[in-house]
C-alpha cells in the first residue's frame, strides 16, 4: 500500500462481496445505532451493501435469533457477544447514589422473577417518578434506571416491540485478575475498532481509541498505554504525510473495485471518521439532520455516494406512496458523464427499492 488511491480501495474493499447477516456483523464487530429512518435506521443503512438479500428491519426481527447484543462500544449499537465479554463486567461504572443501587436490586429480582420485561411494567409496579434527562428535559425514571443497568450489564435487551427494549436479566463472567489480563483485553478491544475502521489515519487512531472509555469505562486509564501499544504492533504505512495503520498481519486490500456505485449511512465504518473520509476523498462531509434547515448544504439525511472507489456526492432519499424519491448531488466537477456511472446508480436505487420493502422471513441466515 504506497498510494492513497491504495488507501482509498482499502477502505472500501468491504462494501462488495455481499455475504449473510451473521458473518457481515461478525466481521464488523460493531454495528452503530440510530433511531432516524431517513429512508431507514443507520444499522440497516450499514448492513445493506454488505448483506445478501438484507432488508430493513432485518436486524431487529432476526435479532433474538443472532449471537449479537445491543450495548455501548465507541456508540450505542450491536456488538458480538465475544465483543461483549471482552468489555463486561463494567465494575468501575457506577450507577449512581446509593439509593439507586437499592432500586436497581429490586428491578433485578422483578425481572428474574418474569423472565422478560417491558419497561411500562416496571413503572407501573414501582413508580419511581420522572428525572431530567441527558438533554435538559423529563424523562422516566424507570426508564432511565433500566438503560443504566443495561449499560452496567445487570440486564440485556432480550427484544424489541414497537422499536421499545424488552430486558431480561444478564449475566457476565469475572472480571480479569491481574494487570496483564486486562491489557490483553484492552488490546484486543483496539483491534476489533482498527479492523472495523481501518485503514486509519494516526489522529484518527488516537481518537478511536480514547472513545474506548465508553466501553470500558473500569479501564479508562490504562488506554493511553494501550495507544502506544498498538503503534508498535499495527500494521502501518506513511503515505502523502499521514500514517495509516490497519490490523498487523491482515493483507491490505488494493485491488481495483467494480463498476458500481453504493450510497452509504453517515455512520457506515466507510463515512464515520470525517477526519479519514476529508483525506480519503478532499471534501467534507457532516451529518445535518440536527442542523437548522436554512443552514444545510447537503440535506436531512444525506447518504453519501461511493462511485468505485471515489466518494463523489450524495444523495436524500424519501419514500412517498410506495415510490423512492432520490436528490443526488455532486461535488464540484465530479459528476460522471459515461454510461457505466448511469447504469450502476439506477441498479443501486433498485436495490435501494428492495431494500424498503421488508418481506417476512422465518429465520436469520447463517
Amino acid at each position: 500500500m504506497n498510494t492513497l488511491d491504495d488507501v482509498r480501495r482499502f477502505a472500501v474493499s468491504g462494501l462488495f462481496g455481499p455475504v449473510t447477516l451473521a458473518r457481515a456483523i461478525d466481521t464488523l464487530g460493531f454495528v452503530q445505532a440510530d433511531p432516524i429512518r431517513a429512508p431507514a435506521r443507520a444499522q440497516d443503512l450499514t448492513l445493506r451493501p454488505r448483506v445478501d438479500g438484507y432488508r430493513a428491519g432485518d436486524l431487529e426481527r432476526l435479532y433474538p435469533a443472532l449471537p449479537v447484543e445491543e450495548d455501548v462500544f465507541i456508540n450505542y449499537g450491536f456488538v458480538t457477544r465475544s465483543l461483549q465479554a471482552l468489555m463486561h463486567p463494567r465494575a468501575g461504572a457506577a450507577l449512581s447514589p446509593t439509593a439507586s443501587n437499592k432500586r436497581a436490586q429490586a428491578v433485578l429480582a422483578f425481572v428474574r422473577e418474569r423472565g422478560t420485561v417491558h419497561p411500562r411494567e416496571v413503572d407501573a409496579h414501582f413508580a419511581h417518578g420522572r428525572v431530567t434527562n441527558y438533554w435538559g428535559g423529563s424523562s422516566s425514571a424507570t426508564t432511565h434506571l433500566l438503560e443504566a443497568m443495561h449499560y452496567k450489564g445487570l440486564l440485556r435487551v432480550a427484544r424489541r416491540e414497537a422499536g421499545i427494549r424488552i430486558y431480561a436479566v444478564q449475566q457476565h463472567g469475572p472480571a480479569p485478575i491481574g494487570a496483564a489480563a486486562r491489557r490483553a483485553r484492552v488490546d484486543q478491544l483496539i483491534d476489533v475498532v482498527v479492523r472495523k475502521y481501518a485503514p486509519v489515519p494516526a489522529a484518527s487512531l488516537s481518537f478511536i481509541v480514547g472513545r474506548l472509555r465508553y466501553a470500558v469505562p473500569q479501564w479508562r486509564h490504562d488506554l493511553a498505554g494501550a495507544l502506544r501499544r498498538a503503534k508498535a504492533r499495527l500494521s502501518h504505512v506513511e503515505v502523502e504525510g499521514h500514517t495509516w495503520y490497519w490490523p498487523a498481519g491482515e493483507r491490505a486490500s488494493t485491488e481495483a473495485p467494480p463498476d458500481a456505485v453504493r450510497l452509504l449511512a453517515p455512520f457506515d465504518p466507510v463515512v464515520w471518521d470525517r477526519r479519514r473520509f476529508e483525506l480519503l476523498w478532499g471534501w467534507a462531509y457532516r451529518f445535518e439532520a440536527y442542523t437548522p434547515v436554512s443552514k444545510r448544504r447537503l440535506g436531512y439525511y444525506a447518504l453519501p455516494l461511493l462511485w468505485r472507489d471515489r466518494v463523489i456526492g450524495w444523495a436524500n432519499l424519501s419514500m412517498e406512496n410506495g415510490t423512492l424519491r432520490a436528490e443526488v448531488g455532486y461535488v464540484a466537477g465530479a459528476r460522471p458523464r459515461d454510461r457505466a456511472f448511469r447504469r450502476a446508480l439506477e441498479a443501486e436505487l433498485e436495490r435501494m427499492r428492495g431494500f424498503l420493502r421488508p418481506e417476512p422471513r422465518p429465520e436469520a441466515s447463517r
